[in-house]
């Protein structure tokens, strides 16, 4: 559609219509690139950013504000639909319910961009219907630098569009798993627009990787029991029903992510786990309604588009019809974790609680490759069927940690203490030196992962073991109490054995690390002593030599194994900087 904004004003002469939604009387073109090339093509970074600048200018319903910027050296950016006019969060937050839709995190799956841009316009020129209740929020594009690396060859398995951006940014990061390690400046600015807006629901849009099936449109919500209580109910009982019936009302079917690679679906599939390092799995820690659009890889992009375009329209419906709903059931998630006493943690798939699915597919069979010779799988699109699958979308958390009454991190511990700051974590800092009873965490064990991953090599199946011990900290050094709006945040982050904690993500391996030692030809006279004088050490350093072979074999491990026993090794080796506080 295109639009000439003089056009409109002399139209609204002659039927009375209202002149102050609009700003100028400039000549615009909002026709979309997408709707230009009949489909097949995406705008660049700048001609996003140009398109959302002229909706800011044309209409008083629209506003684009800059925010921090990224690893590319652009600045973030962020557009407002407003019914109001009113772009304050702070003014207008507990009247309306508060989307945030995320484009382009990975800018080779532009159906979002294009969708939302349309969008946009649609609602700002009342071509649609414009909700009264709900306040829509994007990022027109969050990797920029993925996004300025064009090219037509990197999504392999994709059908469109001609162009499009890479899924590593600037600094070959993968966004959506940088939430909690926030290692790149997009994740940073990420936060402050996040904690700015703080939306009721947040919206990624994706393009799938893996089976073939029948569908253009999968959903994947936050995990509903990782969410939890009331909230977590009411995304998967009201919420995704809900979305379901309005996009089959507009003609549109759409069924959970299809989380397998090289199998089909036929055969049962689990939802996928969105722990915190995924965008779902972040916002769900300020207890956001969270989803991912995933429109189909195979699928033309002309009809992925628009499939997202309309799956955003039902989010907006179901925010407007659900205000109170929505406001009500997350005021009592927050309330719910600042007086609960455990966090669930570790969740695992329930194999004894399957959902039945009414599956849309297509028959796959494995035969020879022309190309390996080996099994290849195949799937057969003039063989479409419709038949019951299993889904296993619930999960049951393996362990509770309890909620301590505070955390406190040491000042040098800057690195964390930044990140933590960024997410709006309220923290005091010590105004003297003071010694305090608290609970130290020691790391008994962990597993490394052998490969690079996100520019870490992150730690998994940690445990740890805790004593109570009086431990002095310096002025300066920081007093974070867990009752506050980050209390979930907080634990996910900061106790060791959480699946994306700081911990795993390596930002404490220092303490891994022995920093002193002895020499054997010097510690053996301080080892005499020691067992000369301590009858009860000696009797077990006896009984492990006369059980341990290798052991009573091997000098230096009996020296080693005393010396940690004589209390003259460094306590910051293993132990967890980070202590608890308890209530």
């Amino acid at each position: 559609m295109k639009k000439i904004l003089i056009a409109s004003l002399i139209a609204c002469v002659f039927i009375s219509c209202d002149l102050s939604k609009y700003k100028l009387t400039k000549e615009y073109d909002f026709e979309t690139v997408f709707e230009k090339s009949g489909g097949t093509q995406t705008p660049t970074y700048p001609e996003v950013i140009d398109y959302y600048e002229e909706l800011d200018q044309a209409y008083t319903s629209i506003k684009l504000k800059e925010f921090g910027l990224t690893d590319s050296g652009e600045p973030l950016h962020l557009a407002i639909f407003s019914p109001t006019e009113n772009f304050n969060f702070d003014e207008i937050r507990d009247k309306y319910t508060i989307i945030l839709i995320n484009n382009g995190i990975h800018p080779g799956e532009s159906d979002g961009i294009d969708a939302t841009m349309m969008l946009f316009r649609d609602l700002a020129q009342d071509s649609i219907s414009v909700p009264k209740n709900t306040i829509i929020a994007t990022i027109p594009i969050y990797n920029i630098g993925g996004a300025l690396n064009r090219n037509s060859t990197s999504r392999v398995n994709q059908n469109g569009p001609e162009e499009y951006g890479f899924r590593g940014n600037a600094r070959n990061y993968d966004l959506n798993r940088d939430f909690i390690k926030a290692d790149t400046k997009n994740t940073r600015s990420f936060s402050e627009i996040f904690h700015n807006v703080k939306p009721d629901i947040f919206v990624d849009t994706h393009v799938s990787n893996g089976a073939d099936y029948q569908y253009t449109l999968t959903h994947l919500f936050t995990q509903h029991n990782k969410l939890g209580g009331e909230l977590g109910d009411y995304l998967n009982d009201k919420m995704m029903p809900s979305l379901k019936a309005s996009l089959w009302e507009n003609a549109w079917d759409i069924t959970p992510y299809v989380n397998i690679h090289n199998e089909v679906p036929e055969k049962g599939f689990a939802q996928f786990m969105d722990s915190p390092r995924y965008s779902t799995g972040y916002t769900t820690l300020w207890n956001t309604l969270g989803l991912m659009i995933e429109t189909h890889m195979l699928k033309p992009y002309k009809k992925r588009v628009l499939g997202t375009y309309s799956t955003l329209r039902s989010i907006i419906d179901i925010a407007e019809r659900d205000r109170e709903k929505i406001k009500d059931l997350r005021a009592r998630a927050q309330r719910k974790y600042l007086t609960e006493r455990f966090y669930p943690v570790n969740f695992k798939v329930d194999s004894t609680n399957i959902t039945k699915l009414q599956f849309k597919g297509f028959e796959g069979e494995e035969i020879t490759s022309d190309v390996t010779g080996e099994k290849r799988l195949k799937y057969d699109r003039k063989k479409p069927f419709k038949r019951e699958v299993d889904y296993y979308n619930n999960y049951i958390a393996q362990d509770q940690i309890e909620i301590p009454r505070a955390y406190i991190i040491p000042q040098g511990w800057w690195n964390v203490i930044e990140i933590l700051k960024t997410n709006k974590v309220e923290m005091t800092a010590f105004k003297k030196d003071t010694t305090m009873l608290v609970e130290v965490y020691n790391i008994e064990d962990y597993k490394t992962s052998p490969n690079p991953y996100e520019g870490h090599y992150p730690h998994f199946d940690t445990q740890v073991t805790s004593i109570k011990d009086s431990i002095k900290f310096r002025k300066g050094d920081f007093y974070i109490k867990s009752f506050q709006p980050a209390v979930r945040y907080l634990v996910e982050t900061l106790e060791p054995t959480t699946p994306d904690s700081f911990f795993n993500w390596n930002f404490f391996d220092t303490v891994l690390q022995q920093k002193e030692g002895f020499s054997p030809y010097v510690f053996e006279d301080s080892a005499k002593d020691l067992l000369d004088n301590n009858a009860e050490l000696n009797k077990e350093f006896q009984e492990k030599k006369n059980s341990d072979a290798e052991f009573s074999s091997n000098s230096f491990n009996q020296l080693n194994w005393l010396y940690k026993k004589s209390g003259l090794m460094e306590k910051a080796y293993l132990r967890y900087p980070v202590f608890r506080v308890s209530r």
